[in-house]
């Protein structure tokens, strides 16, 4: 009885904390629907200002261009990234020695390097180079982090050497042993850097704000950004404009969130 009853209590908790979690996405899906006046009187159920706020938004700003760059950009920092750092991490583990721990243990230590304290720098090497507003400058100071590469490190803790020592028999390069063989079998490590990645990519503001100088390549958060500014907010095609930001990063982890928790579990058990 008592197992009951605790079962019961442990359902309404969940219950409530499913709908706190939830109710910050329909209050902006809701908002995206009202106009200006309802979302700051608090209305909560949808409205009818939808296509309204979809015109104003479209005449403010450029979304589509805005989409069309942070979705060029993420996507192409992800591959690289991916690429890169798994790479990394698969040597550090394959071929393992003190050296490479040391070395490792470095690139942990630069987590605790806030971005901030390194923009300055970049932005005048990159300007200095001519690289200003491209898609280079976007991708280059996070190509490869510590987190990516000791994710992948960890995952390639529990590949089986002797697959590798039976590859190498066979006469196959370290390369091709790294593509046809820890690639397709470490999936579900590639599913959860991808979503880590994209995300990361796709919300970054402070970079692209400074780099990204003309009105062609604007992101999405920077235009986000641009909607908060003025004497006059509209906060019906603001709560848009956020619903519209959020849309890939949402889809993508929904896609993506079984073989997320897999590639997180089997890093963590590596």
């Amino acid at each position: 009885m008592k197992g009951k009853f605790k079962n019961v209590g442990i359902h309404i908790i969940l219950i409530i904390a499913s709908f706190i979690s939830v109710f910050p996405l329909y209050w902006m899906i809701a908002a995206a629907t009202n106009n200006s006046t309802d979302v700051l009187g608090g209305k909560l159920s949808l409205g009818t200002n939808f296509i309204q706020n979809l015109m104003k938004l479209t005449e403010m700003q450029n979304v589509s261009r805005a989409f069309c760059n942070s979705l060029f950009y993420s996507t192409i920092l992800s591959v690289l990234s991916l690429f890169i750092c798994s790479i990394a991490g698969y040597g550090f583990e394959i071929y393992h020695d003190k050296a490479k721990d040391t070395l490792m243990n470095i690139l942990l230590l630069a987590m605790m390097v806030p971005f901030a304290a390194t923009l300055i720098p970049l932005f005048k090497l990159f300007s200095g180079m001519g690289l200003s507003s491209t898609w280079i400058a976007y991708v280059l100071p996070t190509i490869s982090t510590p987190f990516l590469i000791m994710l992948f490190r960890q995952s390639a803790r529990s590949f089986p050497m002797e697959i590798i020592e039976a590859a190498r028999i066979d006469g196959l390069s370290e390369f091709k042993i790294f593509l046809t063989i820890f690639m397709p079998t470490m999936k579900s490590t590639y599913a959860a850097a991808l979503t880590v990645t994209f995300m990361n990519a796709w919300n970054n503001y402070l970079w692209p704000k400074v780099i990204m100088m003309s009105d062609t390549s604007q992101t999405m958060p920077m235009l986000v950004a641009n909607l908060s500014v003025g004497y006059s907010i509209d906060y019906g095609v603001l709560m848009l404009g956020v619903l519209i930001c959020s849309l890939p990063t949402g889809i993508l982890f929904l896609v993506l969130q079984k073989s997320f928790a897999n590639g997180i579990v089997g890093a963590v058990k590596g």
